[in-house]
């Protein structure tokens, strides 16, 4: 398998002397090493928001992704440059690795995410050197050296694919290479969530971060999340095509309508357990379910019992101040109970339910090569799992859009299913079609601009995650 063109940003290392930004131009020791690793945004297929609850997910690492060149610093300085080109932010971060430690062991991850939400304009730098804390409390890493980073994405950002997993896996690869750890790509996924979860404070699932360190060009990573299974890559067949299409409407994982929804359907899991009569039991800070039947994951509880035995018990809606007083919390170690928020519960629970017998359904089609209306049955279960997104409140009038001129195209001109990706509420839709569809998708994005006045970015292609890569090291010696 080919590498993918790094050109440019070995172009950029090259020039660096010469940068028109000073922080360039001061980063590096040109008579230190520099590890170059790169790691690619994902185009969420099946899956989406069921992660949390155990799903199977489909994901395609994008063409896209975010390179970073890093250098060991004798200082203990951490030092971070960002080319990305949002004026909101400040282009530079420094800090001593001793702010992560207090008495000679690692800072809580509650010190460490009030630590950088001080400061809104580098709050980004908490993505990469969150990586540090992670490995400094998860893995008992002590860094007797600092690094300096470079950083440079065209994974675009807001757009649900996965830009903030694509920095964090970038960024523990190029510590990994440049510290010699032994880390494996799975692991580099699991920490790099919890960078996300702990330390930056967004409650995502780990199929981003699993995508970016262990997905394959041109191939679906198939990941069941109980918590993490690698179940191997599925390829597309040859006559079918994956297109990501940009509505322009910003996407945040962090926001109140994901975050809500996912707490919705761990109160779901919550009230089914009681309803079954399985035992929780209370710890300090969190809950635990004495769970062989469904082995602590939602998504687990088939349709038809989830239809028969629990969705006539579970309500709508619920106050977060009626479930605490009713079931005390919820398994979830990553979102709060608001006491003064209404909570969808119904919908949001059902979701997973019904998401992962799709997403079973969709890669048992894809496996079987069958023939037989399998394209049309494979846009169906896209165009439902989009639907159910809409159902628990995540939708937005731009992916609406996108997926309904999609379905007004159809099949006869070989577009076969669309539906929102990753934690919707806008950003990107996947779209499914031939392989020599690709003029009905610019119709597609014609329309939408028409109908928007937004041009939408068109994801197309694939590239191979940060453990296939693997990292590039440039020897540097001093000038004589």
């Amino acid at each position: 398998m080919d590498l993918p063109d790094v050109s440019d940003f070995l172009e950029l290392l090259e020039q660096i002397d010469t940068h028109p930004v000073r922080e360039v131009r001061d980063l590096f020791d040109v008579s230190a090493d520099l590890f170059v690793t790169r790691a690619p945004g994902r185009l969420d297929l099946m899956g989406g928001i069921a992660d949390y609850s155990g799903s199977l997910v489909l994901q395609l690492p994008i063409a896209e992704g975010t390179l970073a060149a890093l250098q060991r610093d004798p200082l203990r300085q951490i030092t971070i440059v960002s080319l990305a080109t949002d004026s909101r932010r400040e282009i530079a971060f420094e800090m001593s690795i001793d702010e992560f430690e207090r008495d000679g062991e690692p800072i809580s991850y509650a010190e460490a995410r009030k630590l950088f939400l001080a400061n809104p304009g580098t709050h980004w730098a908490s993505y990469v050197a969150g990586v540090f804390v992670v490995l400094m409390r998860e893995r008992g890493i002590r860094f007797t050296e600092g690094a300096r980073i470079l950083l440079s994405s065209n994974v675009p950002e807001g757009k649900g694919v996965s830009s903030s997993a694509a920095i964090e896996v970038v960024t523990m690869a190029a510590l990994v290479a440049a510290f010699d750890l032994e880390i494996s790509a799975r692991d580099i996924a699991l920490l790099c969530q919890k960078v996300e979860n702990e330390v930056v404070g967004a409650p995502c699932g780990v199929m981003d971060q699993m995508t970016a360190a262990a997905g394959q060009a041109d191939e679906l990573l198939a990941l069941l999340c109980q918590p993490a299974e690698l179940n191997g890559t599925i390829a597309l067949p040859p006559d079918l095509a994956i297109w990501g299409i940009d509505s322009g409407m910003r996407h945040y994982v962090g926001g109140g309508d994901y975050g809500s929804v996912r707490t919705g359907a761990f109160m779901g899991y919550r009230i089914i357990a009681e309803i079954a009569g399985l035992q929780v039991r209370a710890g300090e800070r969190s809950f635990s379910i004495d769970d062989e039947r469904w082995g602590g994951f939602l998504a687990n509880v088939t349709p038809s019992e989830f239809e028969t035995s629990f969705a006539p018990r579970l309500p709508e809606r619920l106050t977060g101040d009626e479930f605490i007083e009713r079931y005390d919390g919820i398994t979830d170690t990553v979102t709060t109970i608001q006491p003064d928020r209404v909570y969808a519960v119904l919908k949001p629970t059902a979701h997973p339910i019904y998401e992962h017998f799709r997403v079973r359904t969709f890669a048992e089609l894809l496996n079987s090569r069958s023939s037989l209306r399998r394209n049309e049955t494979l846009g169906e279960l896209m165009y439902q799992s989009h639907a159910s997104y809409s159902a628990c409140g995540l939708a937005s009038a731009g992916t609406d859009l996108l997926v309904n001129l999609v379905r007004e195209l159809g099949p006869s001109n070989g577009l076969f299913g669309a539906k929102i990706t990753g934690g919707g509420s806008g950003g990107t839709v996947a779209v499914l079609g031939a392989r020599s569809a690709e003029t009905s998708v610019r119709r597609v994005v014609q329309k939408y601009h028409e109908a928007m006045n937004w041009r939408p970015y068109v994801f197309a292609g694939s590239s191979p995650g940060s453990a296939i890569f693997g990292y590039l090291k440039l020897e540097r010696r001093p000038i004589q």
